[in-house]
């Protein structure tokens, strides 16, 4: 069980207790809305549950209290689990204050306005406007972070990884790619890259751990990087630990493969 589950499980334990006026907000809603939330935001971490202003924070050593302006913040019950939550546009706002690292509350913004790109997919959770709409005229702790971090907000990121590399990118001064974008050849599907500069045949792929260690998905990948070879693309790496202790290795990769 990962850190986000057991969350997820102690937040429902609290919830056959919890009064009607109470609900999940901040981190607990995220991680009850499935939202990509580092693990120093989850580790440990105690429910937080809400109560719209003039009510009194929750105060109990099992959760951590919070009183939310009614005006800014909307609550619904939630869909699988049944509970009451932030709305994920709420949700977003309240983050502000809890995550210090702008390329994570992007990440976070990324999930809730993803649009369907694959089969199954499910719709987005919110629109950007409605991120907007949430934190305008706010005065919110993290409210600075929230505005820098939304216009950096886009719909076709599929994962935190992809969001994380896209900004190490655009801060090492390189154009903002496109994401998750389909490469074509003699008329035929080729693959779908995480981000691609198209004019240059770039593309920059993400190596989740599971690659290293799943026989059948590191076949897939020899013959998917042989495609792309074979239509004249350049196909640069990316695993965790280039993306979190290496990111200026990434953009002189990057931009090497540009120049050619």
């Amino acid at each position: 069980m990962d850190d986000a589950d057991a969350h997820v499980r102690a937040a429902l334990a609290y919830a056959a207790i919890m009064p009607d006026a109470q609900f999940f907000t901040h981190v607990t809603a995220a991680a009850l809305w499935d939202l990509p939330l580092p693990h120093a935001a989850l580790r440990g971490a105690i429910p937080d549950v809400g109560v719209l202003s003039p009510g009194r924070a929750p105060r109990s050593a099992n959760v951590r209290g919070h009183r939310l302006v009614q005006s800014s913040m909307q609550v619904r019950r939630h869909p699988r689990f049944g509970v009451q939550v932030l709305c994920p546009a709420s949700t977003w706002a309240t983050l502000g204050a809890v995550l210090p690292d702008i390329r994570d509350l992007v990440a976070v913004g990324d999930a809730i306005v993803r649009v369907p790109m694959f089969r199954g997919d499910p719709p987005a959770l919110a629109t950007v406007g409605d991120l907007l709409a949430v934190i305008a005229n706010d005065r919110r702790v993290g409210i600075e972070r929230l505005r820098v971090a939304l216009p950096l907000v886009r719909e076709r990121s599929a994962s935190r990884p992809e969001t994380w590399c896209r900004l190490i990118l655009m801060d090492g001064g390189l154009p903002e790619p496109e994401q998750n974008w389909n490469i074509v050849h003699d008329g035929r599907f080729v693959a779908c890259a995480d981000l691609a500069y198209p004019r240059e045949r770039v593309a920059i792929e993400y190596e989740g751990g599971h690659h290293a260690v799943d026989p059948r998905q590191w076949a897939r990948d020899i013959e998917r990087h042989e495609r792309l070879a074979a239509a004249g693309w350049t196909v640069i790496r990316v695993t965790k630990e280039h993306l979190f202790r290496d990111a200026e290795g990434i953009v002189v990769r990057v931009r090497r493969a540009l120049a050619r």
